[in-house]
Protein backbone atom coordinates (compact mmCIF):
# COMPACT_ATOMS: atom_id res chain seq x y z
CA UNK A 1 0.00 0.00 0.00
CA UNK A 2 1.30 3.41 -0.93
CA UNK A 3 2.20 5.48 2.07
CA UNK A 4 -0.06 8.48 2.47
CA UNK A 5 1.49 11.87 1.99
CA UNK A 6 0.93 14.03 5.02
CA UNK A 7 1.84 17.51 6.15
CA UNK A 8 2.53 16.60 9.76
CA UNK A 9 5.25 14.51 11.40
CA UNK A 10 4.67 11.78 13.93
CA UNK A 11 6.66 12.10 17.15
CA UNK A 12 8.72 9.01 16.32
CA UNK A 13 9.62 10.43 12.90
CA UNK A 14 10.49 13.81 14.37
CA UNK A 15 12.62 12.45 17.22
CA UNK A 16 14.47 10.01 14.98
CA UNK A 17 15.25 12.81 12.54
CA UNK A 18 16.31 15.24 15.26
CA UNK A 19 18.31 12.86 17.44
CA UNK A 20 19.56 10.42 14.82
CA UNK A 21 17.81 7.37 16.22
CA UNK A 22 15.08 5.98 18.42
CA UNK A 23 14.38 7.76 21.69
CA UNK A 24 12.21 6.78 24.65
CA UNK A 25 10.41 8.90 27.21
CA UNK A 26 11.02 8.19 30.89
CA UNK A 27 8.12 9.32 33.09
CA UNK A 28 9.42 11.23 36.11
CA UNK A 29 7.99 13.51 38.79
CA UNK A 30 9.01 16.89 40.18
CA UNK A 31 5.70 17.89 41.78
CA UNK A 32 2.87 16.12 43.58
CA UNK A 33 0.04 18.62 43.17
CA UNK A 34 -1.45 21.41 41.05
CA UNK A 35 -2.57 24.96 41.85
CA UNK A 36 -6.21 24.06 41.23
CA UNK A 37 -5.94 21.20 43.72
CA UNK A 38 -4.23 22.90 46.65
CA UNK A 39 -6.38 26.02 46.65
CA UNK A 40 -4.08 28.53 45.00
CA UNK A 41 -6.45 28.98 42.08
CA UNK A 42 -9.01 26.25 42.74
CA UNK A 43 -9.76 22.97 44.49
CA UNK A 44 -10.57 19.48 43.27
CA UNK A 45 -8.50 19.67 40.11
CA UNK A 46 -9.86 19.43 36.58
CA UNK A 47 -13.14 17.51 36.45
CA UNK A 48 -11.63 14.75 34.28
CA UNK A 49 -8.48 14.22 36.36
CA UNK A 50 -8.39 11.26 38.76
CA UNK A 51 -4.79 10.93 39.93
CA UNK A 52 -2.94 13.69 38.16
CA UNK A 53 -1.36 13.08 34.78
CA UNK A 54 1.42 10.51 34.78
CA UNK A 55 0.21 8.57 37.79
CA UNK A 56 2.80 5.91 36.97
CA UNK A 57 5.71 8.37 36.88
CA UNK A 58 8.71 7.60 39.05
CA UNK A 59 9.02 9.71 42.20
CA UNK A 60 11.94 10.64 44.42
CA UNK A 61 14.48 13.26 45.42
CA UNK A 62 17.12 12.22 42.88
CA UNK A 63 16.66 12.53 39.12
CA UNK A 64 19.28 9.82 38.59
CA UNK A 65 17.46 7.35 40.83
CA UNK A 66 14.13 8.07 39.12
CA UNK A 67 15.69 7.71 35.68
CA UNK A 68 17.34 4.40 36.51
CA UNK A 69 14.05 2.99 37.85
CA UNK A 70 12.20 4.25 34.78
CA UNK A 71 14.78 2.64 32.48
CA UNK A 72 14.15 -0.70 34.13
CA UNK A 73 10.41 -0.23 33.64
CA UNK A 74 10.79 0.21 29.85
CA UNK A 75 13.79 -2.08 29.34
CA UNK A 76 11.74 -4.88 27.73
CA UNK A 77 10.84 -2.75 24.70
CA UNK A 78 14.12 -0.89 24.27
CA UNK A 79 16.80 -2.15 21.94
CA UNK A 80 19.03 0.88 21.66
CA UNK A 81 18.65 4.64 21.68
CA UNK A 82 18.57 7.63 23.95
CA UNK A 83 16.06 8.88 26.49
CA UNK A 84 13.94 11.96 27.07
CA UNK A 85 13.63 12.85 30.74
CA UNK A 86 9.88 13.51 30.88
CA UNK A 87 8.68 15.25 34.03
CA UNK A 88 5.04 14.35 33.59
CA UNK A 89 3.01 14.04 36.76
CA UNK A 90 0.71 16.82 37.97
CA UNK A 91 2.16 20.31 37.25
CA UNK A 92 5.88 19.81 36.82
CA UNK A 93 6.92 23.42 37.41
CA UNK A 94 4.76 23.77 40.53
CA UNK A 95 7.58 23.26 43.00
CA UNK A 96 10.33 25.40 44.56
CA UNK A 97 12.80 26.70 42.00
CA UNK A 98 15.70 25.08 43.87
CA UNK A 99 14.09 21.65 43.47
CA UNK A 100 13.32 22.19 39.81
CA UNK A 101 16.84 23.39 39.05
CA UNK A 102 18.40 20.42 40.84
CA UNK A 103 16.19 17.76 39.24
CA UNK A 104 16.08 19.22 35.73
CA UNK A 105 19.83 19.92 35.60
CA UNK A 106 20.72 16.49 36.95
CA UNK A 107 18.49 14.89 34.30
CA UNK A 108 19.53 16.89 31.25
CA UNK A 109 23.28 16.59 31.87
CA UNK A 110 23.22 12.77 31.83
CA UNK A 111 24.95 11.25 28.81
CA UNK A 112 22.02 8.93 28.06
CA UNK A 113 19.45 11.76 28.10
CA UNK A 114 19.03 13.62 24.80
CA UNK A 115 16.35 16.10 25.89
CA UNK A 116 14.17 17.35 28.71
CA UNK A 117 10.37 17.45 28.51
CA UNK A 118 8.31 19.26 31.14
CA UNK A 119 4.51 19.01 31.42
CA UNK A 120 2.92 21.98 33.14
CA UNK A 121 0.23 24.65 33.19
CA UNK A 122 0.74 27.99 31.43
CA UNK A 123 -0.03 29.83 34.66
CA UNK A 124 2.86 28.04 36.39
CA UNK A 125 5.70 29.49 34.34
CA UNK A 126 7.01 32.50 36.28
CA UNK A 127 10.01 34.40 34.94
CA UNK A 128 12.56 32.51 37.06
CA UNK A 129 11.30 29.16 35.75
CA UNK A 130 11.40 30.49 32.18
CA UNK A 131 15.00 31.57 32.77
CA UNK A 132 15.87 28.11 34.09
CA UNK A 133 14.30 26.35 31.11
CA UNK A 134 16.07 28.74 28.75
CA UNK A 135 19.46 27.97 30.32
CA UNK A 136 18.80 24.25 30.10
CA UNK A 137 17.71 24.61 26.48
CA UNK A 138 21.20 25.87 25.70
CA UNK A 139 22.57 22.54 26.95
CA UNK A 140 20.11 20.18 25.26
CA UNK A 141 16.64 20.59 23.74
CA UNK A 142 13.81 21.40 26.14
CA UNK A 143 10.16 20.67 25.35
CA UNK A 144 7.33 22.19 27.38
CA UNK A 145 3.94 20.48 27.28
CA UNK A 146 0.94 22.66 28.10
CA UNK A 147 -2.47 21.27 29.02
CA UNK A 148 -4.78 23.58 27.09
CA UNK A 149 -7.51 20.95 26.45
CA UNK A 150 -9.84 23.56 24.89
CA UNK A 151 -9.69 27.16 23.69
CA UNK A 152 -13.30 27.81 24.71
CA UNK A 153 -13.71 29.68 28.00
CA UNK A 154 -17.15 28.19 28.72
CA UNK A 155 -15.72 24.68 28.54
CA UNK A 156 -12.61 25.66 30.50
CA UNK A 157 -14.82 26.89 33.32
CA UNK A 158 -16.97 23.75 33.18
CA UNK A 159 -13.92 21.48 33.53
CA UNK A 160 -12.39 23.65 36.28
CA UNK A 161 -9.22 24.43 34.34
CA UNK A 162 -8.77 27.64 36.33
CA UNK A 163 -6.77 29.74 33.90
CA UNK A 164 -7.80 31.88 30.89
CA UNK A 165 -6.83 31.34 27.26
CA UNK A 166 -4.69 34.48 27.44
CA UNK A 167 -2.37 32.75 29.92
CA UNK A 168 -1.80 29.95 27.41
CA UNK A 169 -1.20 32.34 24.52
CA UNK A 170 1.30 34.39 26.53
CA UNK A 171 3.16 31.29 27.76
CA UNK A 172 3.48 29.94 24.22
CA UNK A 173 4.79 33.24 22.89
CA UNK A 174 7.33 33.57 25.73
CA UNK A 175 8.61 30.02 25.46
CA UNK A 176 8.90 30.04 21.68
CA UNK A 177 10.70 33.39 21.76
CA UNK A 178 13.34 31.62 23.87
CA UNK A 179 13.61 28.81 21.33
CA UNK A 180 11.79 26.32 23.57
CA UNK A 181 9.57 23.82 21.76
CA UNK A 182 5.91 23.91 22.85
CA UNK A 183 3.61 20.87 22.71
CA UNK A 184 -0.08 21.43 23.45
CA UNK A 185 -2.55 18.90 24.85
CA UNK A 186 -6.09 18.93 23.42
CA UNK A 187 -8.99 16.78 24.65
CA UNK A 188 -11.56 15.77 22.05
CA UNK A 189 -15.08 15.04 23.25
CA UNK A 190 -15.40 17.43 26.19
CA UNK A 191 -19.03 17.83 27.31
CA UNK A 192 -20.96 20.45 25.38
CA UNK A 193 -18.42 20.85 22.58
CA UNK A 194 -19.35 20.36 18.94
CA UNK A 195 -16.99 19.00 16.31
CA UNK A 196 -16.38 22.55 15.11
CA UNK A 197 -15.58 23.67 18.67
CA UNK A 198 -12.91 20.97 18.86
CA UNK A 199 -11.48 21.88 15.47
CA UNK A 200 -11.38 25.56 16.46
CA UNK A 201 -9.13 24.54 19.37
CA UNK A 202 -6.88 22.64 16.97
CA UNK A 203 -6.71 25.70 14.71
CA UNK A 204 -5.69 27.80 17.69
CA UNK A 205 -2.94 25.34 18.60
CA UNK A 206 -1.67 25.43 15.01
CA UNK A 207 -1.05 29.15 15.45
CA UNK A 208 0.58 28.94 18.86
CA UNK A 209 2.56 25.69 19.30
CA UNK A 210 5.13 23.45 17.62
CA UNK A 211 3.43 20.15 18.37
CA UNK A 212 0.08 18.74 19.45
CA UNK A 213 -1.24 15.85 21.52
CA UNK A 214 -4.78 14.74 20.71
CA UNK A 215 -6.48 12.96 23.58
CA UNK A 216 -9.81 11.15 23.70
CA UNK A 217 -11.92 12.22 26.68
CA UNK A 218 -11.86 9.41 29.24
CA UNK A 219 -14.36 9.27 32.07
CA UNK A 220 -12.53 7.96 35.14
CA UNK A 221 -13.81 6.67 38.46
CA UNK A 222 -13.66 9.09 41.36
CA UNK A 223 -13.92 12.24 39.24
CA UNK A 224 -16.55 14.94 39.02
CA UNK A 225 -16.84 14.04 35.35
CA UNK A 226 -17.82 10.47 36.27
CA UNK A 227 -20.63 11.79 38.47
CA UNK A 228 -21.90 13.94 35.62
CA UNK A 229 -21.72 10.98 33.24
CA UNK A 230 -23.65 8.78 35.68
CA UNK A 231 -26.41 11.41 35.74
CA UNK A 232 -26.66 11.15 31.96
CA UNK A 233 -25.55 14.74 31.35
CA UNK A 234 -23.33 13.90 28.37
CA UNK A 235 -22.21 11.05 26.12
CA UNK A 236 -18.70 10.04 25.14
CA UNK A 237 -17.50 9.70 21.55
CA UNK A 238 -17.79 6.45 19.62
CA UNK A 239 -14.72 5.00 17.92
CA UNK A 240 -15.79 5.97 14.39
CA UNK A 241 -16.80 9.48 15.45
CA UNK A 242 -13.51 10.00 17.28
CA UNK A 243 -11.52 8.75 14.28
CA UNK A 244 -13.36 11.16 11.98
CA UNK A 245 -12.59 14.10 14.28
CA UNK A 246 -8.92 13.10 14.53
CA UNK A 247 -8.68 12.95 10.73
CA UNK A 248 -10.32 16.37 10.44
CA UNK A 249 -7.90 17.74 13.04
CA UNK A 250 -4.82 16.35 11.30
CA UNK A 251 -5.93 17.85 8.00
CA UNK A 252 -5.77 21.30 9.61
CA UNK A 253 -2.15 21.05 10.74
CA UNK A 254 0.52 23.10 8.98
CA UNK A 255 3.34 21.33 7.21
CA UNK A 256 5.94 20.01 9.63
CA UNK A 257 3.82 20.23 12.76
CA UNK A 258 4.56 17.31 15.06
CA UNK A 259 1.76 15.00 16.25
CA UNK A 260 2.88 13.54 19.57
CA UNK A 261 -0.32 11.59 20.23
CA UNK A 262 -3.55 10.66 18.43
CA UNK A 263 -5.23 9.27 21.54
CA UNK A 264 -4.36 8.10 25.03
CA UNK A 265 -5.05 5.11 27.23
CA UNK A 266 -6.63 5.31 30.67
CA UNK A 267 -5.95 2.90 33.55
CA UNK A 268 -8.44 0.07 33.02
CA UNK A 269 -9.18 -0.08 36.74
CA UNK A 270 -10.46 3.50 36.56
CA UNK A 271 -12.07 3.63 33.11
CA UNK A 272 -15.82 4.23 33.08
CA UNK A 273 -16.25 5.27 29.45
CA UNK A 274 -15.78 4.92 26.55
CA UNK A 275 -15.08 1.22 27.10
CA UNK A 276 -13.99 0.65 23.50
CA UNK A 277 -10.84 2.65 24.27
CA UNK A 278 -9.66 0.04 26.78
CA UNK A 279 -8.27 -2.05 23.91
CA UNK A 280 -5.30 0.18 23.10
CA UNK A 281 -3.89 -1.95 20.27
CA UNK A 282 -7.26 -2.21 18.49
CA UNK A 283 -7.89 1.50 18.93
CA UNK A 284 -4.51 2.56 17.54
CA UNK A 285 -4.77 0.13 14.62
CA UNK A 286 -8.20 1.49 13.74
CA UNK A 287 -7.10 5.11 14.00
CA UNK A 288 -3.98 4.49 11.93
CA UNK A 289 -6.01 2.75 9.20
CA UNK A 290 -8.55 5.57 9.06
CA UNK A 291 -5.84 8.24 8.94
CA UNK A 292 -4.00 6.42 6.16
CA UNK A 293 -7.23 6.00 4.20
CA UNK A 294 -8.12 9.66 4.60
CA UNK A 295 -4.75 10.98 3.45
CA UNK A 296 -4.52 8.58 0.53
CA UNK A 297 -7.91 9.79 -0.63
CA UNK A 298 -6.69 13.37 -0.22
CA UNK A 299 -3.58 12.63 -2.30
CA UNK A 300 -5.66 11.03 -5.04
CA UNK A 301 -8.05 13.97 -5.19
CA UNK A 302 -5.16 16.42 -5.29
CA UNK A 303 -3.62 14.62 -8.29
CA UNK A 304 -6.96 14.49 -10.11
CA UNK A 305 -7.57 18.20 -9.51
CA UNK A 306 -4.20 19.04 -11.05
CA UNK A 307 -4.93 17.21 -14.31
Amino acid sequence: MKKATKKFLTASEYFEKRFGGKVYKLALSSSDTCPNRDGRVGVGGCTFCAEGSGGFAERGESATEMIERAKVRVSAKIKKGGYIAYFQSFTSTYAPLSRLERLFTEAITRADVVALSVATRPDCLPSDVIELLSRLNAIKPVFVELGLQTMHERTAQAINRCYPLQAYDEACATLRARGINVITHVILGLPGESREDMLDTVRHVCATADGIKLQLLHVLKGTELAESYARGEFETLGMEEYADIVCDALALLPEGMVVHRITGDAPKRLLVAPLWSADKKKTLNYLTARITERFEAYDKNSVNNKR
